[in-house]
């Protein structure tokens, strides 16, 4: 306890100091109903409610693609209510058709193109809103997918500041589940054990049965 205690207070205090040095007071992520971006979302709440700014400063996106699950996308629609950010949502779909059609890539060929078009297609999409804005783009990847390179260059690798960069998987589930334990409301901690309970996929390529 004593340590999530500290090691979400690291991850408040870091982007509150780069919020405070930036002059920015929006954060803008990219919510998938996911443990990483969960996390990410419940340190952006905190860090505003700490520096006095409401909520609707959270800039949240959901942007569904060709693998997005209805539990997935339900959680992330539900924990964004929850939390009382601003929420938008963006089809990335017909964006990555055009760009398969401008590139040549057949849609049907699901590889590593399929899917890190995707995921570039997000980052492109947080990175200009944060720009048009006035936003600071958080991170959600964590330190397992860095360092064996389970992320995708040029997408969901960036942000203008990362909250869980040191923060292995595993012990990204652990934080969900402090913070559901001793932060979060009894509506967030509900959703947020459902989040626990999902199945972790990057959510790329189309379901099957």
């Amino acid at each position: 306890d004593e340590r999530c205690s500290e090691i979400f207070n690291i991850q408040t205090a870091g982007l509150r100091k780069r919020m405070m040095h930036t002059g920015l007071n929006k954060a803008v992520i990219g919510v998938s109903g996911g443990l990483d971006s969960t996390l990410a979302l419940m340190v952006s709440a905190k860090t505003l409610d700490l520096m006095g700014l409401p909520r609707k400063n959270i800039l949240a996106f959901t942007m569904p693609g060709f693998g997005t699950t209805d539990q997935t996308y339900n959680n992330a629609m539900r924990l964004m209510e929850a939390m009382d950010v601003t929420i938008r949502e963006i089809d990335i779909v017909p964006a990555c058709l055009q760009h398969f059609k401008d590139i040549g890539h057949d849609p049907d060929v699901h590889d590593v193109t399929y899917e890190n078009v995707q995921a570039r297609e997000r980052y492109q999409i947080l990175m200009d809103i944060a720009n048009k804005e006035g936003g600071l783009v958080v991170g959600t990847g964590d330190l397992s997918e860095l360092a064996l390179g389970w992320c995708t260059y040029n997408g969901d690798h960036m942000s203008m500041y990362s909250v869980n960069c040191s923060v292995p998987k595993t012990l990204v589930k652990s934080l969900v589940q402090w913070v559901a334990d001793n932060v979060a409301d009894s509506g967030v901690k509900k959703i947020l054990e459902d989040i626990l309970d999902t199945p972790i996929s990057p959510e790329l390529i189309p379901p099957d049965e």
